[in-house]
C-alpha cells in the first residue's frame, strides 16, 4: 500500500493527538493521589471510569456522523471542544489553590466529549483517503486484503509513535517541572495538530455522503399518513435515487415539491434496524474482548503504584517516573510492527500454507494469549516486589523488573488492537464505517468500566481486616492476588473467544 500525502498528514495529526492524550492519561493516577489526595483505589477507579466514558462516547456520536454529519466538520468541531477541555484543565491547575474536584472533572469530561467525535471520525476519514470503503476486501476467501490490513497497521504505528513521545516526555515535565506547565504543553500540541489538519485541507478526498435524513416534521407526517389511509388515495410519487437509498418527492397543489414522509421515515427506520442487526451480530465477539480491555487499564493504574515503591534511581539525582515505563509498550510496537509484514506473515504463510498468513481473528487471539502471559509476569514480579520491601516501604527490586510485562502488552497490542480495528471496520456495511471504529473503541470503554467495577468489588470483599488486596500501604497490598485473578478471568475470556470464532461466519455485507 502506498501512503498518499493526505493519509500521511492524517497519521501525523493522529500521532500528535495521541501525544496529548497519552501525556495526560499515563500519569493521571499520580496527579490524583499526589495533588488531589485520593486513595490508590479511588484514583484507579476515577481513571478507569474516565477512560471508559471517553471510549464509549464514539458509540453515541458515530451513528450521527454516519447519518447526518460529515467527517471533516465533526473533526473540526470536536477538536475545538477537546482544546477547550485542555484549556480548562490548565486554568484549574495553575490556580494558586488546589483545584476543586468539580473543576477537574468538568475539564476531563470536556476532553472526553471532544474525543468522542474526534477519534472515530479521524480514523474513518483516513480510511477514505486510501480507497472507497465498499471496495475493501472483507471475505474470508479473499487473498488480497493487504490495503486494509496495512492501512490499520501503519495508522496504529503512527498513533503509537505519538504515544511513545507522550509517555516518555510528559511524565518528566509533570513530575520535575510542574503539572501546570505539563498540561499547557499538551494544549499547545493540540493547537498545532488542529492547525496542521486545517492547512492540509486541499489534500483531502471527501467521499462521505449522507444516506439518512433528519425527520424534522415527525408528527405532521403521521397526520398526513392517517389522512391518506382514510382517503385511500395514492400520492403521486417521484423517486430520486441517492446511492443506496431513495428519497421521494411529492408534488403539491402549487406545483412545488414536498418530501414524501413514508419513504424517508422508512429510511430512518431501516438505518436504525441495520445498526441494531450489526451490533447484535458482533456482540458475542465484542463481549469476549472485554477482559483484554481490563488488562489494558493496568499500565495506567496499578503498574504505576508498583513502580512507586521500587528502586528507580539512575545515578544519584534522577528518579525514573514510573509512568515513563509505559513507553516500553509503545517502543515494542514501533520497533516490532514493521517486522509483522516482512517476517511474521511470510513465516506463517510457509507454515500454515495460507496465502494471507493468519486471519484477523487468529491475529486477535494471539494478542489475547500474550496479554494473559503478561499478567502472569506481573503477578510473579509483584510477589518478588513484596518480598524485597524494607521497613520504610521501599524495595530493593529495580523498577526495570516491570519491563517484561510492559513489553508483552506492547507485542499483544500489535496483534489484538490492530486486529480489532480491522475486524470491526470490515464487518459493518460501507455506510457505517464510523460505527465500526466506535464499536472497537467501545470495547475499551466498557472494559474500563468493568475494571473500575472489579476494583470496587475487590475492595469490598478484601477489606482491611482480612488484608485488602488494593491497600494504600504497598507493604500490605496484595496486587499479586489481583493479577492472578485477572489472569484466570482472561483465560476464560480467551477460551470463549476461540469458541465464538469457530461459530462466527464473516460476510461481505450485513443485511
Amino acid at each position: 500500500m502506498t501512503i498518499n500525502k493526505s493519509c500521511l498528514v492524517l497519521i501525523v495529526v493522529a500521532g500528535m493527538e495521541r501525544f496529548v492524550f497519552k501525556g495526560l492519561a499515563c500519569n493521571l493516577v499520580t496527579y490524583l493521589t499526589d495533588v488531589m489526595k485520593m486513595s490508590n483505589s479511588s484514583a484507579a477507579t476515577t481513571v478507569s471510569v474516565w477512560s471508559g466514558f471517553t471510549s464509549m462516547l464514539p458509540l453515541v456520536v458515530a451513528p450521527l456522523v454516519d447519518s447526518y454529519w460529515d467527517h471533516y466538520s465533526t473533526i473540526l468541531a470536536s477538536s475545538f471542544v477537546y482544546f477547550l477541555g485542555l484549556l480548562a484543565l490548565v486554568s484549574s491547575t495553575l490556580n494558586k489553590q488546589n483545584p476543586s474536584p468539580s473543576s477537574l472533572y468538568s475539564s476531563l469530561y470536556l476532553i472526553s466529549l471532544g474525543q468522542g467525535g474526534y477519534n472515530p471520525s479521524l480514523q474513518a476519514f483516513g480510511a477514505n483517503q486510501i480507497e472507497p470503503q465498499d471496495e475493501l476486501p472483507t471475505t474470508e476467501n479473499d487473498h488480497s486484503p493487504n490495503n486494509k490490513s496495512r492501512f490499520f497497521q501503519w495508522w496504529y504505528f503512527g498513533i503509537c509513535s505519538g504515544s511513545l513521545l507522550g509517555v516518555s516526555i510528559m511524565p518528566n515535565v509533570q513530575d520535575l517541572v510542574g503539572w501546570g506547565l505539563g498540561f499547557a504543553v499538551s494544549a499547545m500540541v493540540m493547537v498545532m495538530s488542529i492547525s496542521l489538519f486545517l492547512c492540509s485541507g486541499r489534500l483531502y478526498s471527501r467521499k462521505q455522503d449522507k444516506r439518512v435524513h433528519i425527520d424534522v416534521s415527525f408528527f405532521e407526517k403521521i397526520i398526513r399518513a392517517v389522512k391518506r389511509l382514510k382517503s385511500s388515495e395514492k400520492p403521486n410519487l417521484v423517486e430520486i435515487e441517492l446511492e443506496e437509498n431513495t428519497l421521494c418527492l411529492q408534488e403539491d397543489n402549487n406545483g412545488g415539491e414536498a418530501r414524501c414522509s413514508q419513504d424517508q421515515s422508512s429510511g430512518n427506520n431501516n438505518h436504525l434496524l441495520k445498526i441494531t442487526k450489526v451490533v447484535i451480530r458482533l456482540l458475542p465477539i465484542w463481549t469476549s474482548l472485554l477482559m483484554f480491555a481490563v488488562i489494558f487499564q493496568q499500565p495506567t493504574t496499578f503498574f504505576i503504584k508498583q513502580g512507586m515503591t521500587m528502586k528507580r534511581n539512575i545515578g544519584k539525582s534522577y528518579n525514573i517516573p514510573p509512568a515513563t515505563l509505559q513507553s516500553a509498550i509503545t517502543i515494542s510496537i514501533v520497533l516490532l510492527m514493521p517486522f509483522y509484514d516482512t517476517i511474521f506473515i511470510p513465516i506463517t504463510r510457509f507454515i500454515l500454507r495460507n496465502e494471507k498468513g493468519i486471519t484477523t481473528n487468529q491475529r486477535i487471539g494471539i494478542g489475547m494469549f500474550l496479554s494473559v502471559i503478561a499478567m502472569v509476569f506481573a503477578a510473579i514480579v509483584e510477589t518478588k516486589r513484596r518480598e524485597s520491601l524494607s521497613e520504610s516501604g521501599f524495595g530493593r527490586l529495580s523498577i526495570f523488573y516491570l519491563l517484561p510485562q510492559y513489553i508483552l502488552l506492547g507485542i499483544s497490542d500489535i496483534f489484538t488492537v490492530v486486529g480489532m480495528q480491522e475486524f470491526f471496520y470490515s464487518e459493518v456495511p460501507a455506510e457505517m464505517k464510523t460505527m465500526g471504529i466506535a464499536l472497537y473503541t467501545s470495547v475499551f470503554g466498557v472494559g474500563s468500566f468493568l475494571s473500575a467495577l472489579m476494583v470496587i468489588l475487590v475492595e469490598r470483599f478484601t477489606d482491611e481486616k482480612n488484608g485488602s488486596w488494593l491497600s494504600d500501604d504497598m507493604r500490605k497490598a496484595r496486587l499479586d492476588k489481583y493479577y492472578w485473578m485477572l489472569t484466570c478471568t482472561s483465560c476464560l475470556s480467551f477460551v470463549g473467544f476461540l469458541v465464538l470464532c469457530k461459530l462466527y461466519k464473516p460476510s461481505v455485507q450485513v443485511q
